[in-house]
């Protein structure tokens, strides 16, 4: 059976391209065009047939909302909760990552919850499997392909497979004078890897197997980034870009087999190496989508991460990133709750908008905005914004609904004197 990628590359117009042409706006030769080439990912595994929906060149700005359970928060209601008001939100997709209770029951719960693509991360629950035997460095090759097939099977629609992570990357990390070395769960079970056993990391080795795994369930690949900086320090060095190169060679392999691939980028980056680092993952991986965790673009505010990674966000999208991964006020501090989720989920909404803005997506949303805040329309301004319900309670705050202006400005409002005179 043809993949997504084959049907694209053949011109088959499949109900999923007519689908998701008109929820983006664009012609359906477009949607084909970009899935053929690569530049286009549509995540959709049939085990679980999320509702249509594409990431990368020409498109609008995905958002997606990490889930799941740690050791000492085992909640399934909470992530359900959680995932409840993602979609409630807009969240464009969601990931479960859990690394406590049962796993395979929670991941069974959100695939069947979830109508939105849907990512994992299987090495988490494979290195966590061999840690509680014995360590983590013990996981065989079989273990990780067999964990990968279990995600697939499933239904998982992305998968996040740390491919790039090699022993001539691993010597650069060696080399360098790197303050934090490898922050990425998924990157740290790897590189251990490598370093006991003195071996190939066997997604690398065997990345045809993996590729005909794709293939056979149809999920796609998000090549992930096992050394993305994780502070300010080590953004752009050795380490970073020599796994990003290794991604780009990756992404080739992948489409000459008809298998979806994105890319996965950086996390801590000053604002001034952005626009660099989106260009360069656009150069060295062949234009494939690239999915970014913030950028963090400062390492000092803990409990407003959110807020820093939607700064980084706007600046990535403006330079190009297609898909971005939220980050909460709890980042870096405990696992979120269902209010971080959906704070963290807005912030990145809001960057994303801003991005899509420059792409001249969307602009009709601000044109509403501005034409209800000049006749001081409430509800149609609750309407168009990304959080009615909090500015609800903040209009009312103050004031009765029958007042026209809010409690900030009063019998004094700027835009109320103004329409009286130049109605007259």
């Amino acid at each position: 059976m043809p993949t997504i990628m084959q049907d694209a590359s053949n011109g088959v117009v499949t109900p999923m391209i007519k689908a998701i042409a008109e929820k983006e706006n664009v012609t359906e030769r477009f949607i084909m065009d970009g899935i053929s080439s690569g530049r286009i990912v549509a995540p959709c595994n049939p085990a679980h047939s999320p509702e249509p929906a594409a990431i990368g060149d020409g498109l609008r700005i995905k958002v997606n909302v990490n889930l799941g359970t740690s050791r000492d928060m085992v909640c399934l209601e909470d992530e359900l909760k959680k995932l409840k008001v993602a979609l409630e939100y807009g969240a464009d997709a969601v990931m479960d990552l859990s690394t406590g209770g049962d796993i395979d029951m929670i991941r069974a719960r959100i695939l069947k919850e979830s109508p939105i693509m849907t990512g994992s991360v299987p090495i988490y629950q494979i290195g966590l499997t061999a840690a509680r035997k014995n360590a983590v460095v013990e996981m065989t090759e079989d273990d990780m392909f067999n964990g990968i097939e279990r995600h697939a099977k499933d239904g998982m629609d992305f998968m996040t497979v740390h491919c790039g992570i090699t022993k001539e990357n691993v010597g650069w990390l060696k080399k360098s004078d790197r303050k934090m070395d490898v922050v990425s769960r998924g990157g740290s079970f790897l590189t251990a890897w490598i370093l006991h056993n003195d071996e190939e990391n066997p997604l690398y080795k065997n990345f045809d197997y993996l590729l005909e795994l794709a293939k056979k369930y149809e999920f796609t690949l998000s090549l992930g980034d096992g050394f993305r900086p994780g502070c300010i320090d080590d953004a752009s060095d050795a380490a970073q870009i020599s796994e990003l190169k290794t991604l780009g060679h990756l992404v080739k392999r992948s489409r000459e087999a008809g298998v979806q691939a994105m890319v996965e980028g950086p996390g801590h980056m000053p604002l001034n190496q952005i626009e660099g680092n989106m260009m360069l993952e656009k150069q060295l991986c062949h234009n494939a989508p690239f999915y970014v965790l913030g950028p963090l673009v400062t390492d000092i505010a803990p409990g407003y991460d959110h807020i820093v990674g939607a700064i980084g966000g706007s600046i990535a999208a403006k330079a190009g990133a297609d898909f971005l991964c939220y980050l909460t006020p709890a980042e870096h501090l405990s696992l979120p709750d269902v209010e971080d989720v959906k704070e963290g989920l807005i912030a990145s909404k809001i960057a994303a908008h801003v991005g899509d803005l420059l792409r001249g997506k969307d602009r009709e949303l601000d044109t509403r905005m501005a034409e209800a805040r000049k006749r001081l329309d409430w509800d149609a301004m609750f309407d168009v914004c990304l959080d009615p319900e909090k500015a609800r309670r903040y209009r009312e705050r103050g004031c009765t609904k029958k007042e026209e202006g809010c409690s900030m400005c009063g019998d004094v409002c700027a835009v109320k004197i103004v329409n009286q005179y130049l109605t007259n």
